[in-house]
């Protein structure tokens, strides 16, 4: 099938990729990022990608992957990644994890671990819902429990993609975006309505996150120490090497007695010994083991 993309443009050919062009684009993406894809990803690839042939003028998309593969194209590489790792998201997705935040996690930390300065993690933020929400709840607990959460809160939100990241940082929401998973009263809490069908995030909410680019593959060491750490829904995508890699080099930035929240289908067992699970009433996470234990 062909597409027509302008009176004077080339015409961009969109067919499946060979079995060889699959298998190095397969490479290239768990190189770059650790994202594995399986044997039968090749409509997924090429839909993703077919819209970069014509932002970046190539005649095809094979062509487009061979000068992926043979030069050192930043830019090409950066929008490549970023179209292969940009996933649907939403406000308080799943729901308990922010409620064990609320109920558990704050008082267990608090309580224990007595930190100066409370910060959390969010890993593969996208364009910001999750630390976002994170910050909503931390603002709901403040209110219930004036006082027992005093210290200085900091949320980091890290991707791999700028593109999401600039987004999250201008905290400016449409309609359909704020549907998703956003009840009408913390809309009307938390956001203020721009134009009717844009809304933004109020200051106090936004103030505690900040956003910083990482690719989960890079050293941490420089976003520093955490109490907390939200890593959803993420390791589905690496291989049981680099789960290993990824979840130890979290351990190692967790602070004593910190936990690491992970998805529903999600678990550090088989793949690191640093952590141990910890079951409350809305749900599991894993608390970093006492090094003594």
């Amino acid at each position: 099938m062909s597409t027509q993309i302008g009176s004077d443009e080339k015409f961009v050919t969109d067919t499946l990729l060979s079995k060889d062009q699959y298998d190095n684009f397969r490479d290239f993406l768990e190189d770059s990022c650790g994202i594995v894809l399986g044997d039968n990803k090749h409509y997924l690839v090429t839909s993703r990608l077919n819209k970069l042939t014509h932002e970046f003028s190539f005649d095809s998309l094979s062509s487009m992957l061979d000068e992926l593969k043979n030069k050192n194209d930043a830019k090409l590489k950066e929008r490549v990644i970023d179209a292969m790792t940009t996933n649907e998201t939403s406000w308080f997705r799943d729901n308990y994890p922010f409620e064990l935040l609320k109920e558990n996690l704050i008082p267990e930390i608090v309580k224990n671990n007595k930190p100066n300065r409370f910060r959390i993690w969010s890993a593969a933020c996208s364009t910001g819902q999750e630390p976002y929400s994170i910050s909503m709840s931390i603002n709901e607990f403040q209110m219930k429990f004036p006082g027992m959460l005093s210290m200085p809160v900091e949320i980091v939100g890290t991707d791999i993609s700028s593109t999401v990241l600039d987004m999250a940082r201008r905290a400016e929401y449409d309609q359909l975006s704020v549907s998703r998973g956003l009840s009408e009263e913390k809309k009307k809490l938390f956001f203020t309505s721009m134009d009717g069908n844009r809304w933004k995030l109020n200051d106090k909410v936004k103030s505690i996150v900040k956003f910083n680019e990482i690719n989960l593959l890079q050293n941490y060491a420089l976003i520093g120490k955490f109490d907390l750490i939200f890593c959803r829904n993420v390791l589905i995508y690496f291989s049981a090497d680099l789960k290993s890699d990824i979840l130890n080099r979290m351990a190692q930035i967790l602070n004593p007695g910190g936990f690491l929240v992970l998805g529903g289908s999600e678990s550090p067992t088989g793949y690191s010994r640093a952590f141990e699970m910890t079951r409350f009433s809305k749900g599991v996470v894993y608390r970093l083991k006492d090094e003594n234990s």
